[in-house]
């Protein structure tokens, strides 16, 4: 018998745990296809639903395992339904070129040492905000960290440009065809432009912010990125972390929030 434990009414076998390493595989590569987008909270709650389904059927609970077992059957239809836009995306990445060349990345653990070689230019970003600050120009740039935001980069327009005062300024020019939408910056480059953002659904959401708020606000509320806004209307800069807005920064305010919450970077 290959049994390797059993306890009671519990068996642990050779099978059970290449069964259980395999699992665990799978929701690794799925975890590091959804990290970085609004998906990422569903992939999370599916996953507790269904430990707590297996946990409730071991236990033989009847009722609780009937109950729980119609609504995961009935709730990955009614996920693929409300969450359609997410999946086609989800399937267009994984039949892509981009996902083909990359696919070694999603197998290792990010490196520390590569990260630590990046040093984001504090001083042309602040310059460009309180520049565009000054003539009331809008804006809306996301800073990326740890979450991968290949989604959102994938609904605008590829720049790939070093990250310099002009260049944002030249983006969110109001005559510019890219000043629309969010700028996307990632290892000191302006990666992206003209991207769309999810916004926030909080309901006691301040009514004196705009769209560029809450934009920012639904990004940092699915993803570990940093979100400045400059104001059209008042020209005030903001920086949104973790769904939070910090509003009407000074210049030096600012680049010690942004010094603060990016030194992973450094």
């Amino acid at each position: 018998m290959n049994s390797l434990l059993f306890i009671h009414f519990i068996s642990f076998t050779i099978t059970d745990a290449i069964d259980i390493l395999l699992v665990a595989v799978m929701l690794y590569l799925a975890y590091n296809l959804v990290k970085g987008t609004s998906a990422i909270n569903i992939f999370v709650g599916l996953a507790l639903i269904y430990f707590a389904y297996i946990v409730i059927k071991a236990f033989d609970l009847q009722l609780l395992s009937s109950i729980l077992g119609k609504f995961v059957n009935v709730g990955v239809i009614a996920i693929m339904i409300v969450f359609q836009q997410e999946i086609r995306k989800f399937l267009l990445y994984i039949g892509s070129n981009e996902f083909l060349k990359n696919w070694k990345g999603i197998l290792k653990f990010s490196s520390s040492a590569t990260e630590s070689s990046i040093v984001l230019d504090l001083d042309a970003l602040a310059d460009a905000c309180y520049n565009m600050s000054f003539t009331k120009t809008g804006a809306l740039i996301i800073i990326a960290r740890k979450s991968d935001l290949k989604f959102f980069i994938a609904t605008g327009e590829v720049v790939d440009s070093g990250l310099s005062t002009r260049m944002l300024e030249n983006i969110f020019f109001k005559n510019s065809p890219l000043h629309d939408g969010a700028v996307i910056i990632e290892d000191n480059r302006i990666v992206a432009a003209r991207c769309v953002l999810p916004v926030t659904e909080k309901e006691n959401f301040p009514a004196h912010f705009g769209m560029r708020h809450r934009a920012a606000v639904g990004v940092t509320e699915n993803t570990d990125a940093l979100a400045i806004t400059v104001s059209e209307q008042t020209g005030a800069v903001s920086l949104t972390l973790h769904g939070e807005i910090k509003p009407d920064l000074s210049r030096e305010k600012l680049l010690y929030l942004l010094e603060k919450n990016t030194k992973h970077l450094d």
